[in-house]
């Protein structure tokens, strides 16, 4: 077994594992070029009979249909690629996925994607998950299962963040615990790959809690920790749209953070964007968001229950445009559970492993505390996405 030691921590890198990273990427980076074919369907999910849709093709026109994808993806076989076409609508649906190899495809008209949408959040989600716990129970689809592909999908999770988030904590309307995840990557989800789609919320919109993730062309929404967790997932030509707060903020304060890694030391790499866009919305004042900060998540150990302390965050940005919402200094602080139990343990992003490189844009700067990779790191990283690229086109 080989060990190396780099600005991004130490890093195992045996021959096995070094092999394994390089199929998957390569799989994934095919399964960006297939999503583009026009594959066999096996399921049309409409909510009108096909005969009733008009310009429907003939490759929709006989399969069976079901009106929503929940029923869809129960008369899946049990073993081979599933593929399944959604008609463009609205489908207020929530949406688990435990079957291997399966790909859900988007019919788009006029640029509209269909829209599979759900309202949970975690105050009242916990009787969704198998845990007992809101935030990944809130998630309007959960992803559980190998292979699977989506492609061309509206993913949004509709609680009204901003309506509860104007709301005075004295107010007795105030709800607690407003984590609504759109998307939730599983414990048990890996060598999943997102395209060409958009994914909607506000806090916790993407929850990577699971094994790798690859997201193409794909625009993702929020403006609490909305994309965090501990799994491995690269955000390829990704557009990161930033969204206001109705909370009131003293000037300078931080309002919102892109993502909360919880990375495990062992694993090298986290949440990776390559060749994306940082934007936001209107109302999203300049140097109010970071680029991340440390999760830590409260875990229950022999000794007690506290912030793990091998979850040592890690967030990438590389050749990444960024707007000037981004705070000058980069990343931020965040605290967790202290081993009495308190809330007073606070990590701060010298202890974890946040890095750019690339950056560009009226938010990039050069503040002491935006680490930088080294130019043979970048290149390292370059040319082993581009040499896959490369041969998979030939």
């Amino acid at each position: 077994m080989v060990w190396g030691r780099s600005a991004l921590g130490q890093v195992n890198v045996g021959w096995a594992r070094v092999v394994q990273f390089v199929l998957v990427i390569a799989v994934m980076l095919v399964g960006v070029d297939l999503a583009r074919a026009e594959p066999t369907y096996h399921a049309l999910v409409s909510p009108v009979p096909a005969a009733e849709l008009a310009d429907i093709s003939d490759q929709y026109r006989d399969l069976p249909r079901y009106e929503s994808v929940t029923k869809a993806l129960a008369a899946a076989p049990k073993t081979g690629r599933y593929r399944v076409a959604i008609w463009p609508g609205e489908y207020y649906e929530k949406i688990t996925i435990q079957r291997d190899n399966v790909s859900l495809q988007g019919i788009t008209t006029d640029g509209v994607l269909p829209r599979i949408y759900f309202d949970a959040y975690a105050g009242m989600a916990g009787k969704y998950h198998r845990d007992d716990w809101g935030t990944p129970g809130s998630a309007t689809l959960t992803i559980n299962a190998t292979g699977v592909q989506v492609h061309n999908l509206h993913i949004e999770n509709s609680f009204d963040f901003l309506a509860n988030d104007g709301l005075d904590k004295s107010d007795p309307k105030k709800l607690s615990h407003s984590q609504a995840v759109a998307l939730l990557l599983d414990v048990d989800s890996d060598r999943t790959l997102i395209t060409d789609s958009v994914i909607d919320g506000y806090q916790d919109t993407v929850f990577s809690d699971g094994g790798r993730s690859y997201f193409y062309k794909t625009r993702i929404s929020g403006n609490v920790d909305f994309i965090f967790g501990d799994g491995f997932a690269v955000f390829d030509q990704c557009e990161i749209v930033s969204r206001r707060r109705a909370k009131a903020f003293s000037a300078g304060d931080i309002q919102g953070h892109l993502t909360a890694p919880s990375t495990n030391i062992n694993q090298p790499y986290g949440l990776v964007f390559i060749d994306s866009t940082l934007v936001r919305e209107e109302g999203v004042l300049e140097n109010s968001v970071s680029l991340g900060r440390p999760w830590h998540p409260t875990t229950t150990f022999p000794d007690g229950r506290y912030a793990d302390p091998e979850a040592i965050g890690s967030a990438i940005y590389i050749d990444t445009w960024m707007d000037s919402h981004i705070h000058k200094e980069g990343w931020a602080s965040m605290g967790g559970t202290a081993r009495d139990g308190t809330k007073s343990r606070v990590f701060t992003p010298e202890e974890s492993r946040f890095f750019e490189a690339g950056s560009r844009g009226p938010g990039d700067n050069t503040h002491p505390s935006r680490q930088r990779l080294t130019d043979v790191e970048v290149r390292a990283l370059k040319d082993f996405i581009a040499g896959f690229k490369k041969e998979l086109t030939q």
